[in-house]
């Protein structure tokens, strides 16, 4: 690899250290390294990224590295996160270990992980991308929203809910796990459906495989209002949603690839990050 971004979460690495260290390291070792360039809302600016890239390095936490995976979809470019958030179960690099990470990089001594993705499809044919999940939910106000859900052509439930997360492997540990989802394997092919706060007693969530098409329609309200909710992709870009919209999600064409550098495998680093939670 001789071709480096490096894109910092500002907020996180406010003094710039980290960032400055990580450069260091790699124009030492003769590799070419461009810091990202973002607008005055410390938004990525999509046309500034490099053509030529052969990794991305993220600083900050999983929602930075999240957000360089989206601007990077169908690049094939792998990502290397260096954890200045939480848990992290995205970001491989503690700050503490940058020296050790990069001297392993530089020497070709890891792996590269793909994590599939979803795609969300309005009517109107506006589209969207998610490495975590993709959200349909209420839009305003604290009251249940009414939607139908379809696997390939069938209806599989009619849900009253706050709203409902078609989660990858990748976002089980995320929003679907909080909402009492189940924990998948990261690197699995498949599709996790979780209702938000279902009005039932016995609505647990769905695991259907990654070949899979969903559709969530909006169905109407009590006395047929119509129900206004939204979709979210990732928990940034947001789009409105009302009675009779419908929103198809399918598997990506292209995944996320992450630079793995930990031998620890799944269920330790699981351990690791839920111990006293």
């Amino acid at each position: 690899m001789e071709h480096f971004l490096i894109v910092t979460n500002d907020g996180k690495d406010a003094d710039g250290r980290v960032t400055a260290k990580v450069k260091q390291l790699l124009t030492d070792a003769g590799k070419t390294c461009v810091l990202c360039e973002k607008d005055g809302d410390k938004k990525i600016i999509r046309e500034k990224i490099p053509e030529k890239i052969d990794c991305a390095v993220v600083i900050g936490g999983d929602g930075s590295l999240i957000e360089v995976a989206r601007f990077l979809h169908g690049r094939n470019i792998p990502v290397l996160g260096i954890n200045m958030g939480t848990l992290g179960y995205l970001t491989e690099v503690e700050v503490n270990h940058i020296e050790d990470a990069f001297a392993q990089i530089l020497e070709g001594d890891y792996t590269l992980e793909d994590r599939m993705m979803l795609e969300g499809t309005l009517q109107d044919g506006r589209k969207d991308i998610s490495l975590n999940d993709i959200v349909v939910s209420r839009k305003t106000e604290i009251r249940l929203i009414h939607f139908r859900i379809y696997v390939n052509g069938e209806l599989l439930n009619t849900y009253e809910a706050d709203g409902v997360i078609i989660s990858t492997p990748t976002g089980s540990t995320a929003y679907n796990l909080s909402a009492g989802g189940p924990i998948v394997e990261p690197t699995a092919s498949m599709i996790v459906i979780t209702p938000i706060c279902p009005h039932a007693l016995n609505t647990s969530s769905i695991v259907l495989s990654a070949e899979d098409e969903i559709v969530i329609e909006i169905a109407e309200g009590r006395h047929d209002a119509v129900e206004e909710a939204m979709v979210a992709f990732d928990g940034a870009d947001t789009l409105p949603l009302v009675t009779g919209d419908r929103v198809t999600i399918r598997r990506a064409g292209a995944s996320t690839r992450l630079m793995r550098l930990s031998r620890i495998s799944f269920l330790e680093m699981l351990r690791r990050k839920m111990k006293g939670n």
